[in-house]
């Protein structure tokens, strides 16, 4: 009797839990009636943070949009290759929030949806949250992208008490904080600046210039001290900038970021991608005659990197790159393919792959 008590006792804790109530990343009380096992993601870049806590995440979907599978098709290869049953699953959406087909919700009968914050700011997105919730889905809103050093580790917990994953998920989420607090104690010891850094969004010669603000990946500049040039001309997601701004502002550190095959870009970087790829198309980004004068481009202090950290909770190792770049008198220890690489051996039900930073030598 005592064996088969405590062979039924976690199921039976688990089962307890429910219904849970809980705070999402936009302050929105989420209750959940059950053990969630059939989850629509309203950005397919979601699948990213599922599958660092759960062994088949896949199993878990009764629908997503197709957004990675567009925009990074490598990656997506990846997961089919691992998890066949990916590509079979319904796609409701392109992942904009806009394009949700509510016909093909309602076919699926779902009992999770997990949206991005971006799409949860959009008119499309609250349309989408209140016809999910009406239909008995409750929506749970996460927060990889705008205020990331806050909300990916909390996310991530959260998502791991939801699933039923708490100690793996706890386990990411340690992870990424104490490298994030070696990176800021290091910074709080050395308060001297560090340089001025440009950070241009899919970058093309026949244009001038997309630049992070200090959000998202932007804050990631500034833990290491360094100071972005936009910071205080830009709104904090970011914008365009003219030629003139750079060549006044005259950025010490040029950092680009892209994703793979130049789908957006002439810079090619990220999932599937050789490092003599993300290198020669790097190379030939800072040909362009405003980027060549930069003084960092000039000094060889010329940097790339996957853009969709923007939208996972592997965001932590752009953190890393950011501190070896920007700071090598504080960071030459810190080496975030190695942080890569432990993800991958311990959180990563499949591995990442590629070339996702870059440095011009």
């Amino acid at each position: 009797m005592t064996s088969l008590f405590l062979a039924l006792a976690p199921g039976a804790a688990a089962e307890q839990r429910f219904p849970m109530t809980i705070t999402d990343a936009i302050g929105r009380q989420v209750t959940i009636k059950e053990r969630p096992g059939a989850i629509l993601l309203g950005s397919g870049f979601n699948l990213v943070a599922l599958s660092l806590i759960h062994p088949d995440p896949v199993s878990l979907l009764a629908g997503w949009s197709g957004d990675m599978k567009g925009d990074n098709p490598e990656i997506y290869r990846d997961f089919v290759e691992k998890f066949p049953a990916l590509a079979d699953v319904p796609i409701i959406g392109d992942g904009t929030g806009q394009g949700l087909s509510f016909e093909t919700i309602l076919s699926l009968k779902a009992d999770l949806a997990i949206l991005a914050n971006w799409q949860a700011d959009t008119e499309p997105g609250k349309r989408a949250i209140d016809y999910l919730e009406a239909t008995g889905v409750p929506v749970f809103v996460v927060d990889f992208n705008s205020d990331p050093i806050r909300n990916t580790p909390e996310n991530m917990r959260l998502l791991g008490k939801i699933l039923q994953r708490e100690d793996q998920a706890n386990a990411f989420a340690d992870f990424y904080e104490e490298r994030l607090k070696r990176i800021t104690d290091r910074v709080a010891a050395h308060p001297q600046p560090g340089p001025t850094v440009l950070m241009e969004a899919f970058p093309n010669p026949d244009r001038c210039c997309f630049a992070y603000g200090t959000g998202g990946l932007g804050e990631f500049i500034g833990i290491t001290g360094s100071r972005n040039v936009t910071d205080g001309n830009l709104p904090r997601q970011g914008g365009l900038v003219s030629s003139e701004y750079l060549i006044a502002a005259d950025p010490q550190v040029y950092i680009a970021t892209a994703s793979p095959g130049g789908t957006y870009s002439a810079f090619s970087v990220g999932p599937g991608v050789s490092a003599d790829e993300a290198s020669s198309t790097l190379g030939e980004v800072v040909k362009n005659p405003v980027l060549a004068n930069l003084s960092g481009v000039r000094e060889g202090r010329v940097h790339g990197l996957w853009n969709f950290f923007n939208a996972v909770p592997l965001n932590i190792l752009a953190a890393e790159a950011f501190a070896h770049w920007l700071r090598p008198d504080l960071f030459a220890d810190i080496d975030p393919d190695q942080s890569l690489k432990e993800i991958n051996a311990r959180f990563a039900a499949v591995p990442f792959n590629g070339a996702y930073w870059i440095s011009l030598k």
